[in-house]
């Protein structure tokens, strides 16, 4: 550009000087001294211009020469990357003097000056929500923003639907138009037959759409139905109170839900309520015993109403003469939240859906189904029985969602262990069904019991040596040698003394061994285990909860081969190959891939006949989970409760001198060595403690 304007300055200069010679006389030798003497310009040093340094822009003017120089536009980041780095600095700016003789000046051309281009605009985000819908998003937008806590009180939960709604412009999920979708359909569908999984319908609230009439209304029916679709899938899948509430002697994995994978998956499932049960346990076991409860409930929630007596009620069929028979009874309407029918549930018609509600519960009591409310029917209703069954079933469904949702090995065929404590019965599954099953022994209540936990099976210990607990050296068998310093040595029991003063007592392998003659190892926080005993005589019994908390299994050469055969198949393990290994030496048989072993507390479970089976609530873990389902609406059932965990320490002290302890526990209840060894329960009386109290609880 300067050197464009420079050329027009030499030639504008030049013009003016040939047109002055043409036109004047030469100047005298006077007058050309006083010209040289004026000063000039010196030239820029630039190069020499070229062919590109003249292109114009033909939509520019010419610029008018007794203006400056426009300062050239920016080049761009990239243009300016491109130019090569170098120090030399630009050419000043030379501004060519007006012309004295506006004759010789030249012309400004008539073109006119082009408007400068306008910044390029950032493109308009068109949106994807539908005109109907708009208002009910930019109030969502408005709720999520700030009262998200006041719908989402758990951090990822809100997180996830800010997110959820964000992606879809705050579209509404559930109405369209202000009228329900097929997905909110089916959501509140699932949510109002929530009693059918043992849930309780009250803990997920499904808002009136119908009396939604302006767009604050609809917004916030939408998030309450979203809050209750979470809280449904998450209480589900890991249930309404976590085990840890019941008690400390329970340790199952954790598998939450994820509020992102629900809200994704809900929303595009093609059946939102399939999708949304899908949450619920699928183990056989579950299923059956939610057959059960709706047989037990006559297909219905079963609250705690007492049906008052009163005339038999019956339903007719329609008839050409008669029509549609249905008698009135103010009774009808406890009946129907009894039988749990939630259609038209004011009603007081004895109609057709009541009498088959009533055929149904009849024919799970073992009553004639005939469909007639009669006083025999009133009195199976009401029953106390009945209801305490109801809610057997329940706490055991709730127990079902604790345990993992994969019970078994994938790849050895889905094949587990599963012990069920009240039944004292163990099962070896695989592909779904049955592969051997026996009788065990398992912990005696309270201090003892058995922990309920999953954990995977590594090894199986052939000859075991039984490292005794501190919990029964310390409350057993130090108490015991007060009154006999030469029992352990009889039993074949070996004592040491460990520099800190605690003190370690083992018995070595054999057939008197405590834990027989293989122990079936699954490593676990409670340090229990599986193992043989010598104590066969046990099994006989029909309750059989004898153990310090280890599980004692009847026909363990059988069980090993079992295990073996299915985690090492082609090694082709027999019970006579296993009772081959017996003898003084331990072996220890590990397993290539772990097997998992589920210990459960199954109270009410459907046997292989179809019939439900109700067993003794031997640890009281039924009642403790009754309660707490009961009082759920002061209590919050999913916030974690710490318990104190056993305490493992030892005493340091010493042993007194004649090999005598002092101990601050009473003697322990039920069958031990000393009792069968002294032919009936200790009475040796305590000293005064010496040391703190070991609190571990589970040994054999």
């Amino acid at each position: 550009m300067l050197m464009a304007v420079a050329a027009t300055f030499l030639t504008v200069s030049a013009t003016s000087a040939l047109a002055a010679q043409s036109t004047t006389p030469r100047a005298s030798a006077a007058e050309l001294a006083i010209d040289a003497a004026v000063p000039r310009p010196e030239p820029a040093n630039v190069p020499p211009p070229t062919v590109g340094d003249f292109k114009m822009d033909s939509t520019a003017s010419v610029p008018d020469a007794t203006k400056a120089v426009e300062k050239p536009a920016e080049p761009s980041p990239a243009a300016k990357a491109a130019e090569p780095k170098t120090d030399t600095k630009p050419a000043e700016t030379v501004t060519a003097p007006a012309a004295n003789d506006a004759a010789t000046a030249t012309p400004p051309a008539a073109t006119a000056t082009a408007p400068a281009a306008e910044p390029a605009k950032e493109p308009v985000k068109v949106s994807t929500v539908a005109p109907a819908d708009q208002p009910v998003a930019d109030r969502l937008r408005d709720m999520l923003g700030a009262k998200s806590l006041r719908y989402f009180d758990r951090k990822n939960e809100r997180a996830a639907v800010e997110k959820f709604y964000s992606a879809r412009d705050y579209a509404p999920q559930w109405t369209q138009a202000g009228k329900l979708t097929d997905s909110g359909k089916g959501v509140i569908a699932r949510l109002k037959d929530a009693a059918t999984e043992g849930l309780n319908p009250a803990d997920y609230p499904v808002p009136d759409f119908a009396a939604a009439a302006s767009p604050d209304q609809l917004a916030e029916a939408e998030l309450k139905l979203t809050a209750s679709m979470l809280d449904y899938a998450r209480q589900a899948q890991s249930g309404r109170m976590h085990w840890s509430q019941v008690s400390a002697d329970i340790l199952y994995p954790e598998h939450p839900t994820d509020p992102a994978e629900v809200l994704a998956n809900i929303s595009t499932a093609k059946d939102a309520s399939a999708a949304l049960d899908g949450y619920n346990p699928p183990h056989k076991l579950y299923k059956e015993l939610k057959a059960k409860l709706a047989e037990l409930r006559g297909q219905g929630d079963g609250p705690v109403i007492q049906i008052a007596e009163g005339p038999a009620l019956a339903y007719k069929a329609a008839t050409k003469k008669l029509g549609e028979v249905a008698p009135e009874d103010s009774r009808v309407p406890q009946l129907r939240a009894k039988l749990g029918i939630s259609e038209h549930p004011d009603s007081t018609h004895y109609d057709a859906k009541v009498a088959a509600a009533v055929r149904k519960f009849q024919e799970s009591v073992d009553l004639k189904p005939t469909g007639v409310l009669d006083d025999r029917t009133v009195k199976a209703i009401n029953s106390p029985k009945r209801d305490r069954q109801i809610d057997t079933v329940i706490v055991n469904m709730e127990r079902w969602r604790w345990l993992p949702r994969q019970l078994g090995a994938a790849s050895l065929g889905n094949a587990y262990v599963i012990l069920n404590i009240p039944d004292f019965t163990l099962k070896v599954m695989q592909n779904g069904a049955q592969v051997w099953n026996t009788r065990v022994v398992t912990g005696k209540p309270g201090n003892h019991a058995t922990p309920l936990l999953t954990e995977t099976m590594k090894f199986i210990t052939v000859n075991p040596t039984w490292n005794v607990p501190p919990s029964i050296i310390y409350n057993e068998y130090l108490p015991a040698l007060q009154q006999d310093p030469t029992v352990l040595q009889r039993m074949g029991l070996k004592l040491e003394r460990a520099r800190d003063g605690s003190i370690h007592i083992s018995q070595p392998p054999g057939e008197a061994n405590a834990l027989g003659r293989i122990r079936f190892n699954f490593p676990n926080k409670f340090l229990v285990y599986q193992h043989d005993t010598p104590d066969k005589h046990l099994f006989a019994k029909e309750e059989r909860a004898f153990s310090h908390g280890c599980m004692r299994v009847q026909n363990p050469d059988q069980y090993a081969s079992t295990l073996l055969n299915i985690v090492m198949p082609n090694e082709r393990y027999t019970p006579e190959k296993i009772r081959g290994m017996y003898g003084r030496s331990e072996i220890d048989l590990k397993f290539p891939t772990p097997l998992p072993v589920n210990i459960t507390y199954q109270t009410a479970f459907v046997d292989d006949a179809g019939k439900l089976q109700i067993r003794k609530d031997l640890y009281g873990r039924d009642a403790v989970m009754i309660n707490l389902l009961k009082n759920s609406r002061n209590k919050d059932l999913e916030t974690l409760v710490s318990h104190a965990q056993p305490n493992y320490s030892r005493p340091k002290d010493g042993l007194p001198a004649g090999v005598s302890f002092a101990s601050d526990n009473t003697y322990s209840s039920g069958p031990s060595f000393f009792e069968r060894l002294f032919g009936g329960p200790s009475t040796v009386t305590p000293p005064a403690p010496v040391g703190r109290r070991p609190q571990q609880r589970f040994t054999r």
